[in-house]
């Protein structure tokens, strides 16, 4: 919902494209075509400038059997450099240049054979002729082979990077999984606790109720990935549910009050982000006081920005708002700013507040993100 895959992230930054593919998703393919394109352009290339010169037809022949040398000797170190590239380097160098060496002296050879043969018949094969030929072998052979290897270079770099991008994604996901995942045990022991106070209480109904409103909120987190992204419409559906169960322990103590702009409605965000925060002001402003408190949510939307703010009627700035702020790092506020950096790195904000007459607030700031099919109002 958040992202698309890494192979179709990959796919669209791509430089080379062949019918909408990556043109070296085949490598196979790939070398083939340019194999092929590469020497078909010097046949052409090499027979009209034979042709402008008046060299004859017998120059289209000499041209074809170079180029059917040229074709299969390429082939040949195309073998031998695919097993050299994975080597030390001095490994790949030091063949290389003997390859390269030994392919240049066949070349030469048959390209000075066939100009005696073809072009200049009867004429003698002299040393000349041979270094004349070689230096332009040499000089094919080399772009040949620093284009080969350039290619095969970046292809290795991009498999590489590929892979590297999967490992960190997959590192992402398993560290927002364990994060999330943080957060159920501590609920349920809270909630589990408080069924069986009531079990022992002998109050049946209620406790099959709280078990009921318990499978229900289970059953709705549990239908989001782990490490997706959930509508505030849904995390919102989400704390009201989990609200009804907390309402069967405080009733009348616990007052939730939500205030939701519909702009936001479908603006995504870490599934189960808010919940350790209400159960934070449960725990700090609605348990220790007789009266009980207040427990606002409210959600805004500001141009391309999300604002939240969770706020309870709790104690302030005293000593058990300090032993508040100290203990809830433990598995409530540490983990939502670790969530918060693995969703968007820098680009959000995260703040604590409070009063010395009462109260507690924290304020979330992310980036507006609609799901990729919908488009920002």
């Amino acid at each position: 919902m958040a992202a698309p895959p890494l192979r179709q992230a990959a796919e669209s930054w791509h430089p080379v494209r062949l019918r909408g593919r990556p043109f070296f998703e085949d490598k196979n393919r790939a070398f083939w075509t340019l194999q092929s394109i590469g020497w078909g352009g010097y046949f052409l290339l090499r027979t009209l400038s034979g042709l402008a010169n008046a060299m004859g037809w017998a120059y289209v022949l000499h041209t074809a059997l170079l180029t059917a040398t040229g074709y299969s000797i390429t082939l040949l170190m195309a073998a031998a450099y695919r097993r050299l590239i994975r080597m030390k380097p001095i490994y790949t160098w030091a063949i290389s240049i003997l390859i390269l060496i030994v392919a240049a002296a066949a070349f030469s050879a048959i390209e000075t054979w066939s100009s005696a043969t073809f072009i200049y018949p009867g004429s003698r094969l002299d040393g000349i002729r041979f270094l004349g030929a070689i230096i332009l072998t040499v000089t094919l052979l080399v772009a040949w082979s620093a284009l080969y290897y350039s290619i095969n270079f970046y292809l290795l770099l991009e498999e590489q990077s590929d892979r590297l991008l999967r490992l960190e994604s997959q590192a992402s996901n398993a560290q927002l999984a364990m994060l999330r995942y943080q957060l159920n045990p501590h609920f349920l022991f809270n909630t589990l606790n408080s069924i069986s106070t009531l079990v022992l209480l002998k109050q049946t109904e209620r406790a099959n109720a709280m078990l009921s409103r318990l499978s229900s909120f289970l059953r709705y987190t549990l239908v989001n990935e782990s490490t997706g992204l959930v509508t505030i419409a849904q995390e919102i559906e989400t704390l009201k549910l989990y609200l009804e169960i907390e309402k069967m322990r405080f009733e009348d103590r616990l007052r939730p009050h939500f205030d939701i702009d519909p702009h936001c409605d479908r603006a995504l965000l870490p599934s189960l982000l808010l919940q350790p925060l209400i159960e934070n002001a449960i725990k700090y402003a609605v348990t220790p006081q007789e009266e009980g408190a207040d427990i606002a949510v409210e959600v805004r939307r500001h141009a391309d920005r999300i604002a939240i703010r969770v706020s309870d009627t709790g104690p302030g700035t005293d000593g058990l708002h300090t032993r508040r702020a100290e203990e809830s790092t433990g598995v409530g506020l540490a983990n939502i700013r670790d969530r918060l950096a693995q969703a968007y790195g820098d680009n959000h904000r995260f703040e604590t507040q409070s009063e010395t007459t009462g109260g507690f607030r924290v304020l979330i700031e992310i980036p507006y993100q609609v799901e990729e099919a919908e488009e920002p109002k």
